[in-house]
């Protein structure tokens, strides 16, 4: 079954870029790949850029309506995500808890739904 592990954390929480900690917590991430690569459970992932860049966009009345930033306001903001493919949610608890910012923030684990179109 496929997970999407949606990282989240406050902003300025985890070890910083150029303290001595920054080094040792992205080489937790690097683990954390190589642990999902090697158990071939890896479909995807990537670190995203700051709020700060981000577009919401959504449709109200036929016209398309955007704003800056995210779209809730809320304290933890979403860094990156991982696509997993686990044999159940069990295992994907496992894997979500290898990310480090599950140290200090919240890893959500969203199964994938499967939908079949016609043709």
């Amino acid at each position: 079954m496929q997970y999407l592990a949606l990282i989240y954390a406050a902003e300025g929480a985890g070890p910083q870029p150029g303290t001595p900690e920054f080094g040792s917590y992205m080489q937790g991430y690097q683990n954390a790949t190589k642990t999902y690569e090697d158990a071939g459970i890896m479909l995807g992932g990537n670190a995203l850029e700051d709020t700060a860049t981000a577009t919401s966009v959504r449709v109200r009345g036929g016209k398309t309506e955007t704003m800056d930033g995210p779209f809730a306001e809320t304290k933890e903001r979403l860094g990156g995500y991982y696509l997993l493919d686990c044999k159940d949610l069990d295992h994907a608890i496992e894997m979500a808890a290898l990310i480090p910012t599950a140290d200090h923030g919240t890893i959500e684990l969203r199964p994938i739904m499967h939908i079949e179109f016609p043709e």
